[in-house]
């Protein structure tokens, strides 16, 4: 929001406490990295076209059965919204196994929407994410020398969304220096204080891999010293906005856009170890997690709407945009290739670089094998956001 866009002098200094904060408002690069708070609602520059599901290309031929465990978390959180008690309620009779039951549920109570940029375009983005697994311990030593952090006990978190509705959605990072109120410590800094010694949540033994993490938001560790393997999640942010390493090395020509993927990165990385510090420090972002136990390995972690993400059905989304919670039917390609993707996929994730209309960010699962997945996934896309329908 530009400062001329206020109409008080108080509501300007707000922001400009706000924008003092450098960039503290977005905290999720082109993977989901972080839950940041967003209004719930579409912006008005965004128009929706309403085809029918005859439309969406590759309705027919979708096997709903696999995202209709998804659809049902979304109903954990939107069951009590007016709109979704209907659907939410009509769901509960559906037979799981009965793949055209399910399409005759979604066709009965909602409206396809395709959606489109504000400037008129039907086209954007799907990238991929997915949760790692790295190898870890609760005690430093050996190849366990990277630390993973808790948010500290010095950062702040301002939240002006009560007095300037406008703000909301932004929540600046800082802390607190003498009367002032500063941005917090960069990437940089926060590898160099010694202070942060007292927040190490868990040694790992890759920094590259834990750079990727923050990437992710969330993954498991293997912890060598007591054989169990926890999930650490997305606890809080630095504040710092997000810059791409894959980018920057880009622009210096030491990497094509062809290969600035995580696997293209991480063997740079290799080919170049005196410089990788250097190179992560690029993006001044950092991530604090917490630890969860892993109850049950066939879940996914948890995202922005509060529930677990399901392989391949899940996706993250704007929220200015795309309502957190909603079915979207998404048309892509498959990572690296021309060949179709199209399928039923909830919004059920959000993060700072998941900005704009036709954008998605495709959650591919756990595992090596959705890593690699979504690390190639750049792809084209359409999507057609399924409204409820007002008059049942």
């Amino acid at each position: 929001m530009s400062i001329s866009s206020l109409r008080a002098a108080g509501m300007a200094a707000a922001l400009g406490i706000a924008l003092a904060l450098a960039g503290c408002s977005t905290v999720k690069l082109d993977t989901p990295e972080a839950k940041p708070e967003q209004p719930l609602i579409l912006q008005p520059a965004v128009t929706l076209a309403a085809p029918s599901f005859a439309d969406l290309p590759g309705w027919e031929s979708d096997d709903l059965r696999a995202a209709w465990p998804a659809y049902l978390a979304s109903c954990q959180s939107l069951a009590r919204k007016p709109d979704w008690k209907a659907p939410c309620s009509a769901a509960r009779t559906v037979d799981p196994h009965n793949g055209d039951a399910i399409r005759r549920h979604f066709e009965l109570y909602f409206t396809p929407r395709q959606i489109i940029n504000p400037d008129g375009t039907d086209t954007g983005m799907a990238t991929g994410y997915y949760e790692p697994l790295l190898n870890g311990s609760h005690k430093r030593g050996g190849r366990f020398q990277t630390p993973l952090h808790s948010p500290p006990g010095d950062l702040l978190t301002v939240d002006l969304s009560a007095s300037y509705p406008e703000l909301k959605g932004g929540r600046p990072r800082g802390r607190r220096e003498g009367n002032r109120l500063v941005p917090y410590l960069t990437r940089a800094e926060i590898a160099q204080s010694k202070a942060m010694s007292q927040n190490v949540l868990l040694w790992v033994d890759d920094p590259v891999d834990a750079f990727f993490l923050q990437v992710q938001g969330s993954g498991r560790i293997r912890l060598a010293d007591t054989g169990e393997t926890v999930r650490v999640a997305y606890a809080d942010t630095n504040g710092h906005p997000y810059r791409s390493i894959g980018r920057h090395l880009v622009e210096r020509g030491e990497l094509t856009l062809e290969q600035a993927s995580a696997q293209g990165i991480k063997g740079w990385c290799a080919l170049n170890p005196s410089r990788m510090q250097e190179l992560l420090n690029v993006n001044p972002s950092y991530v604090f997690f917490r630890v969860e136990r892993l109850r049950n390995p066939q879940q996914g972690p948890k995202g922005a709407l509060g529930v677990p993400l399901t392989p391949q059905r899940s996706i993250a989304i704007d929220p200015q945009f795309v309502p957190l919670g909603a079915p979207v039917f998404l048309s892509t390609t498959q990572p690296g290739s021309g060949q179709p993707l199209n399928m039923l996929v909830l919004a059920q994730d959000t993060g700072s670089a998941i900005r704009g209309a036709v954008r998605a960010d495709y959650f591919w699962g756990f595992g090596h094998e959705a890593g690699e997945q979504a690390g190639k996934m750049k792809q084209r896309a359409k999507m057609w956001l399924l409204t409820p329908r007002s008059n049942l």
